[in-house]
């Protein structure tokens, strides 16, 4: 997952006659120069509720270091990644349709009009784009775009380019692609380098940052190519790095663009430092570590816990040629956990799935699997103001309170938590009162298989792409045969992996949803009603739920951030009083090892970690550690 890493905005002001693109791609009417011109003063940067923390003199962001060498590389494999791509392999280079499996990091080859500052909450700033003007309305957004931006073969990106790029997204993009912009009703080309996006009205206030943040495509490349097909043949693009050798489905270099065009702007200095950005593929953690050790990966955030507590004691990180930090996570732990595909009727009844979380020991699995390193997740906005705490407050009762009689009475009690157990792995209480929820629901014992009530057994399975969570399912596994269910832990290669989730073709998976500090359509992918039909989305459990949807709307149309935090916690209720998961685990800080031979600013950016982006190589250390 992840998502708005990286957006722009831009312009250099030329005015003459143009064309209307709508988003069908029929051509319109020639605006004047005095349509093309707006009432709206230019800003420089945009931010969901109106505040930016940057003045249009900024020179750069506060978490780089400008002047940061720029040398060296990077050698990881990917902690996260959005659309298609895949952190195990990799058979295509279009990150920006369903089919196939893309290297993370795609987005790196990319320009955007506008990109995040990472200290704040949702504020971006012009990159492609020099200015951008806002209707009074508030459903206009022109960008002037910068005339000096170019592709990498030297061909200038003008507007022309940025409608190409938006409508071919819409109507051809990654299915969460076409969500976001779904309200974006038209791009009017009104210059070479002036372009407006007309939104319906619907859309929520964070719709036009998303829609500044996408990639930016050549409209002559894909003259000639389908921008619909899977290919290993690397896009023309414009972005800081471009890419370099590779193997597929084993490594993928990212070349740095050295006269790349946009290298001095203020949102660029102290960024893109690596001369190359590689990324190592491996389809088992435990190798992986050891690719690590060996040193032919240079960095390496760890999420194994036993691996983090037992197996740092190799050569290199006692004599201190490889070091290890815990670096603080202030972004929205988000929700992690198994969760249920209610397309299918064996977790079609609530009891049923909420009988499925009381098997899980929670307690003796940190305490013996995971070295006390972790703490239980309850919510779906863990670790932010948005977590429904205690009894609904005035604020949260008011936009509940239509729903009553329609949702489970718990959401107007004390917010659900997950069960905590004795500790035991086999607490006999929580199978009680699973046992006693799954006759409650129609369930009923035939020796020692649990029947549902249409008289098939109750048997599932926990679908994997890596080995690593076996020996945290196989004790619950146990645990479920003791009240009669059939389970299994089945891992399937990276493709067939990814191709499954995207059909939905599972019992249960293991996902964390990662979430920005301000939440727009995205949350339509994930517990939208619409999305669980949708082949490719994030709405794993296929949640379909009136009174879920309407507190969506309520969030992405919140006009202030207090409004938006006081719907997601009443959304929070709703969702965890449906019992579509087994709540997992987090930890609210990364941790990471590194070969000593990386400079990085003191204080990390708050709302994102991204060491590619804007850490450095320091070729002094790594001659000292003998890592040339």
């Amino acid at each position: 997952m992840g998502a708005d890493r990286r957006q722009v905005l831009g312009g250099a002001l030329a005015f003459c006659a143009a064309t209307l693109l709508p988003l069908g791609g029929r051509p319109a009417r020639a605006a004047t120069d005095t349509q093309a011109a707006s009432d709206t003063a230019a800003r420089h940067g945009l931010s969901v509720f109106g505040d930016l923390k940057y003045a249009p003199d900024f020179t750069h962001f506060d978490y780089v270091v400008p002047d940061a060498p720029k040398d060296g590389r990077i050698v990881f494999s990917a902690p996260s990644w959005a659309y298609n791509q895949n952190p195990q392999t990799f058979n295509s280079f279009n990150t920006l349709i369903l089919k196939g499996d893309a290297p993370p990091r795609m987005e790196l080859c990319f320009d955007t009009l506008m990109v995040r500052a990472l200290d704040e909450p949702d504020a971006v700033y012009g990159l492609v784009a020099e200015t951008v003007e806002v209707s009074q309305d508030g459903n206009v957004y022109t960008f002037v775009l910068r005339p000096q931006a170019r592709f990498h073969d030297e061909s200038p990106l003008t507007a022309e380019d940025v409608a190409f790029s938006l409508v071919t997204l819409k109507e051809l993009g990654h299915p969460s692609i076409r969500q976001v912009l779904r309200e974006l009703s038209e791009v009017r080309v009104e210059a070479p380098h002036r372009v407006a996006l007309v939104f319906s009205g619907k859309q929520s206030r964070k719709v036009p940052l998303i829609a500044a943040g996408m990639p930016i495509l050549s409209k002559a490349y894909y003259s000639r190519y389908d921008f619909a097909q899977t290919t290993l043949t690397p896009p023309l693009s414009s972005g800081p790095y471009k890419v370099g050798r590779h193997e597929v489905g084993r490594f993928v270099e990212y070349e740095r663009v050295k006269n790349w065009w946009a290298a001095d702007l203020p949102v660029s200095r102290g960024h893109y430092n690596f001369d190359r950005v590689r990324l190592e593929f491996f389809r088992d953690r435990q190798v992986d570590f050891e690719a690590f050790k060996k040193g032919v990966m240079t960095f390496r955030e760890e999420f194994t816990a036993r691996t983090w507590a037992t197996e740092y004691n190799f050569p290199a990180v006692e004599d201190g040629r490889v070091v290890r930090e815990e670096i603080p996570d202030g972004r929205p732990a988000g929700a992690q956990g198994w969760f249920m595909n209610l397309r299918r009727e064996k977790f079609s009844d609530p009891r049923v799935r909420r009988a499925l979380g009381l098997v899980f020991d929670f307690e003796w699995t940190n305490a013996v699997l995971f070295f006390d390193a972790y703490k239980r997740t309850s919510s779906f906005f863990q670790n932010s103001a948005m977590l429904a705490q205690g009894e609904p407050d005035a604020a949260e009762l008011a936009l509940l309170e239509p729903w009553r009689g329609k949702v489970p009475d718990e959401v107007f009690g004390p917010a659900v938590l997950p069960p905590v157990s004795d500790g035991s792995g086999q607490d006999r209480s929580m199978l009680r009162e699973a046992d006693r929820l799954l006759r409650e629901a129609g369930c009923r014992r035939d020796g020692a298989r649990l029947l549902l009530p249409s008289g098939e057994p109750l048997a599932f399975e926990f679908l994997s792409n890596t080995t690593t969570f076996e020996r945290v399912t196989l004790p619950y596994i146990g645990n479920l045969e003791r009240l009669g269910i059939k389970a299994n832990f089945r891992v399937v290669d990276p493709a067939q992996y990814q191709s499954r989730i995207n059909d939905y073709d599972f019992d249960i998976v293991s996902r964390r949803y990662a979430l920005a500090p301000t939440l727009g359509e995205e949350i339509r992918q994930m517990w939208g009603s619409e999305a669980a039909s949708q082949p490719g989305s994030t709405n794993l459990a296929g949640i379909a739920d009136p009174a879920v949807d309407a507190m969506i709307d309520k969030i992405i149309s919140a006009s202030t951030r207090e409004e938006m935090t006081v719907a997601a916690r009443a959304l929070d209720r709703i969702l965890r009083a449906g019992y579509y998961w087994v709540p997992q685990w987090y930890k609210a800080i990364h941790t990471v090892a590194m070969w000593d031979v990386f400079g990085h600013p003191e204080a990390p950016p708050t709302h994102d970690f991204a060491p590619e982006l804007h850490w450095w190589y320091d070729r002094e250390s790594a001659e000292r550690i003998g890592m040339r």
